[in-house]
Order: C-alpha cells, then structure tokens, then sequence
C-alpha cells in the first residue's frame, strides 16, 4: 500500500475502515515507522492516549498508545489482579500485530470515549488485567502484563483492528444515552 504518512488525519464514524479488520503487518519498513511517528503526533494533537491504524484510515494491525502515570498512587485493586502491574507505560509506544491473551480478574465498568467517535462517552465492560504480545518498530518482540487504564486502552485500540467500536460494547443506558450523538455523526459522515 502506497502511504504517505504526512496526509494522515483522524477518521470518524462511520467511515467503513472503522469497522473492517485489519490486516497484518508482513514488513516493517520505513513507511510503517513513518506511519507509527506520524499516529503517535495525531494521538497527541487530539490529545488522547491510543490511537489505531484504521483510525487514520488504515487497515493495519497496528496502533500506538501512551497512558501517562497519574501523580496520585493507583488505589490496590479488588478483583483480585497483581497490584504490582503497570497501569502506565513510560512514554508513546508503537504497538504491531498485538494479540492480547491472559485476561485477569473479574470485568469492571468504566466510561470511555474514542477519538473517531467525539462527543460520544459511555460505560463498557473491560478486564482490570491483560497480557499484551506485540513486535515494535525494529521488529522486537515483547510481552508484558498490566492494569488499569494501560491494559483499557491496550483493549480499546485492539478492539479497533477488529472492526468493534466501543457503541458495540457500550451498557444499553448508554447506548440510549448516545443514540442522538451517534445519528448527528452518521448524518456528518454522509453529507
């Protein structure tokens, strides 16, 4: 695919990329670290903490993701995870054909929002603690366990690479609470 990295932006529901599955990366060249640099400035810019390839309209496995330590200590978690996980990551990470395995404790209900879905925020199950396998962008590959708002975010953005946008995972209060939101997007998105 033929990609250049600088016209990248944002997509938004309900443009089709969001809901295909994403393909793998079979190389990582220098066109997909241009592309990992160039989410990881999107992500920013819309100041959040993942972002996903199809996001950027790319069917690709692969999304980037920086949930920064929170200056108050995590509270010891009650659903039986290891209070020892991360629950941040140091600094923006390139994340490529991610497989999460090993979920822990019991799911938890927190809100979320999306960056291809503004406006729209609700509550949705996630597990507190998951092992992430993925290959960097020298081609590495790593495993590593955390929790808390990491391992959601890890969840989100590999939610995204299957075509699940978090409105398919949403409580159905909130589906009824967001349901206005969801048909002004889709009425943007056909005009």
């Amino acid at each position: 695919m033929d990609v250049d990295p600088r016209t990248l932006k944002i997509v938004y529901f309900p443009h089709p990329v969001l809901r295909t599955k994403a393909k793998p990366i079979e190389r990582i060249d220098q066109v997909v670290r241009d592309v990992g640099e160039r989410m990881i400035e999107l992500m920013y810019e819309a100041e959040g903490i993942g972002l996903a390839a199809p996001q950027v309209g790319l069917p690709w496995r692969m999304f980037v993701c920086h949930v920064p330590s929170s200056p108050e200590p995590a509270p010891t978690p009650s659903n039986g995870t290891d209070a020892d996980l991360p629950d941040a990551n140091a600094g923006p990470e390139v994340y490529i054909n991610p497989t999460i395995t090993e979920p822990h404790g019991l799911p938890e209900l927190m809100e979320e929002g999306c960056l291809s879905l503004p406006r729209v925020r609700g509550d949705l199950m996630r597990q507190p603690d998951v092992t992430l396998t993925w290959s960097d962008l020298d081609g590495t590959t790593h495993t590593r366990r955390a929790t808390g708002l990491l391992a959601r975010c890890w969840q989100h953005e590999n939610d995204h690479l299957d075509g699940v946008l978090i409105i398919d995972r949403f409580t159905q209060l909130s589906r009824m609470r967001t349901r206005s939101a969801l048909r002004a997007l889709e009425k943007q998105g056909s005009s």
